[in-house]
């Protein structure tokens, strides 16, 4: 750290399911660049492919936010369960979308599929707080617009 800065390369690491420490990102946070990533579950995104024309497509690399699931995944923790909500025990997940531009910038979110009672709009407001650190999709070899879905889960705790 320099001046309160990322300086050089970081190793990310996460845990997996059966609770082995691997390696999930090398970023030289100096040249910006990212080193390695573990590959992950390859699935479509509405990709721009051409100005103005977007598809649902396979990229070479998603979108990545640096430092992992479990950098990300410390931001959703502040997500806080609206009153109303637990008032009237409404669960479930809200999907939010919103576009990763070539810059790793996300902009243009909106609620894909709510559930209501305040909690649409606690993860629109979360989701519009995650800083922009997130390393552009590639396809054909250059970074790609595309539109990332993130879930946030809302869930009672139930009383012994």
């Amino acid at each position: 750290m320099e001046k309160g800065k990322k300086v050089g390369i970081w190793e990310y690491s996460s845990l997996t399911r059966d609770g082995r420490q691997v390696l999930v990102q090398r970023y030289g946070h100096t040249a910006n660049k990212l080193g390695y990533c573990r590959p992950i579950e390859d699935v479509p995104y509405e990709a721009e492919v051409q100005l103005g024309q977007w598809t649902r497509t396979r990229v070479e690399q998603p979108p990545l936010f640096i430092g992992g699931e479990a950098a990300l995944a410390a931001y959703m923790a502040k997500l806080n369960y609206p009153e109303p909500a637990q008032r009237r025990n409404i669960q479930g997940r809200v999907i939010v979308s919103f576009a990763i531009d070539t810059l790793g910038n996300a902009t243009s979110h909106k609620v894909l599929m709510g559930i209501g009672g305040g909690c649409d709009e606690e993860a629109l407001r979360l989701s519009r707080t995650i800083p922009a650190h997130w390393i552009p999709a590639r396809l054909n070899g250059r970074a790609v617009p595309v539109v990332y879905e993130l879930p946030f889960s809302f869930k009672l705790q139930t009383q012994r």
